[in-house]
């Protein structure tokens, strides 16, 4: 039995529509490619014989697990989103969805766009709408200024520019 660990807790309920085609593209690749493929490894080493032994079995089936497992977490997921995918009126504002360019007091200067909780990577500068950056620059506008606790000392940053990206086509 593995340890007890508490539920996370729900992250917002809104992506961008770019998330949630990644997360939609994920499913079928799991469902259509990856589960048939795993599903006739596992089939194939099942019938060299005994079970107990057979690696290709045991982590075909674990795989299958795994598979079955984000399938369907990604499904009820996707189920209970909302796709943002119109731009708010007051463009001069930060909201769901834009890009933002911060400006520290050293000129340093870094930008990312927000997004909801299932798409963060802050390595392409994308940061959850639940993230402490992203709570202080929602509602901000050009020119104000956020403080955010890093690393245990106080950064201050300048909002530089706003820009949403242009809306899907429908």
């Amino acid at each position: 039995m593995g340890r007890w660990r508490p539920p996370r807790p729900r992250g917002s309920r809104y992506i961008t529509p770019e998330g949630a085609a990644r997360m939609r593209a994920e499913v079928r690749q799991l469902w259509e490619v990856e589960r048939p493929r795993v599903t006739q490894a596992v089939s194939d080493a099942a019938k060299l014989g005994d079970r107990s032994e057979n690696a290709d079995y045991i982590y075909g089936k674990k795989r299958l697990r795994e598979i079955d497992s984000r399938v369907r977490f990604l499904t009820k997921r996707l189920e209970e989103i909302t796709v943002v995918d119109r731009i708010p009126d007051d463009r001069e504002k930060v909201f769901f969805g834009a890009w933002v360019t911060l400006e520290d007091d050293d000129g340093k200067t870094v930008r990312y766009r927000i997004v909801g909780p299932d798409e963060f990577n802050v390595k392409e500068g994308l940061i959850s709408m639940d993230s402490p950056v992203a709570r202080a620059l929602i509602g901000k506008r050009l020119d104000d200024e956020i403080e955010v606790q890093q690393m245990e000392q106080w950064v201050t940053y300048y909002i530089v520019e706003i820009d949403y990206p242009d809306p899907p086509e429908i």
